[in-house]
């Protein structure tokens, strides 16, 4: 967790939230837990039907509780028997469709949720997030003629406009082709900090969290496996569930890499390196160039199946053996009762 509930910008506590089915309840977000502090950017992350997107609608006010609390500042937003209406929660919203407004031109789109404001403020207000967002020119175009990354863009002013006390953003990049995904994330991230607004982003991509989320909770089965950062996940997985999703590596006994104990080792494909004196002995059944290196699947003597970056200049024969050695030793290591439980 980021800190405590007394610091927190956002804090849920414990919530559940499903729907009724035929003989009973079906249970979609299970006891999830988390915070984060004001200017905090926060992800959940996992794969499709985890239970991401339904705890993001719970957060907006589109879902209730059934369980557990959900906080914004000193507000409680949500409990079981009680719920704060979506629109007077403070909450700006950033779908994958962008929806904007098609009868709306651009100054209309962003100016919609500031629309009390005086005509003259208004209009600085939109000429200010237009300049935020790079689109200072575009302010009379209509939805229709802007391309996907410019509609994303003026999705994201809009819902800025109001100056929200958090901002949700769910899969916001996932329409967009993809150079102009990598070039708006990094993007996103720079007016999400110089706004210093506190947002959650739901997404399946990790290298969009890696670069946007300052903390991110790995998703699975509508709980979260661990919350924290990408260095965190990426490094102490908390689990063989993170360990496995987190970036490329294998799970391997740990006597199959020559290792002392009986439990498993998480192997990324940095972390072995060709050695004509290695001790760990492979053989290579594929090779495929992925820049600036290869990757090349290897089995080891014990029949486990691996992967490893080699350089691309003396790349080994399909069928050929290589020997192999640790190139850190910086293992994560699973004791085996936890395979066992």
């Amino acid at each position: 967790m980021s800190g405590h509930a007394n610091d927190a910008m956002l804090d849920i506590d414990g919530i559940r939230v499903g729907y009724p089915v035929a003989g009973g309840f079906r249970v979609v977000v299970d006891v999830l837990s988390l915070q984060l502090r004001a200017g905090e950017i926060g992800c959940l992350l996992g794969a499709s039907g985890c239970g991401k997107t339904t705890a993001l609608r719970a957060i907006a006010g589109f879902e209730p509780v059934q369980a557990g609390r959900i906080s914004l500042g000193d507000a409680v937003l949500s409990t079981p028997t009680t719920t704060v209406p979506p629109e007077r929660r403070g909450i700006g919203l950033m779908f994958q469709d962008y929806a904007l407004f098609p009868h709306l031109d651009v100054a209309g789109n962003i100016g919609f949720g500031v629309s009390k404001l005086p005509r003259e403020a208004r209009a600085a207000r939109v000429a200010e997030l237009l300049a935020l967002v790079g689109l200072p020119e575009i302010t009379h175009a209509w939805p229709h003629e802007l391309s996907g990354g410019q509609q994303q863009r003026v999705a994201l002013a809009r819902a800025l406009a109001p100056s929200p006390r958090l901002l949700l953003l769910d899969e916001p990049f996932s329409n967009l082709d993809i150079d102009t995904r990598e070039r708006l994330v990094d993007e996103l991230r720079a007016i999400l900090k110089a706004t210093a607004t506190t947002a959650l982003l739901v997404t399946h991509d990790q290298a969009e969290a890696f670069v946007i989320a300052d903390r991110i909770g790995v998703m699975d089965a509508g709980r979260i496996r661990q919350w924290g950062s990408a260095e965190a996940l990426f490094l102490r997985p908390a689990d063989r569930f993170v360990a496995g999703f987190i970036g490329r590596g294998t799970l391997l006994p740990a006597a199959a890499l020559g290792l002392p104990g009986d439990g498993e080792v998480l192997l990324r494909p940095q972390q072995l390196v060709a050695d004509p004196r290695g001790a760990i002995h492979a053989e290579v059944l594929s090779t495929m160039f992925r820049g600036p290196g290869v990757a090349a699947r290897l089995r080891l003597e014990g029949g486990e199946v691996v992967e490893v970056d080699l350089p691309a200049e003396d790349v080994p024969a399909t069928g050929s053996r290589i020997a192999l050695r640790f190139a850190t030793e910086r293992l994560v290591a699973f004791a085996r009762e936890e395979a066992a439980g």
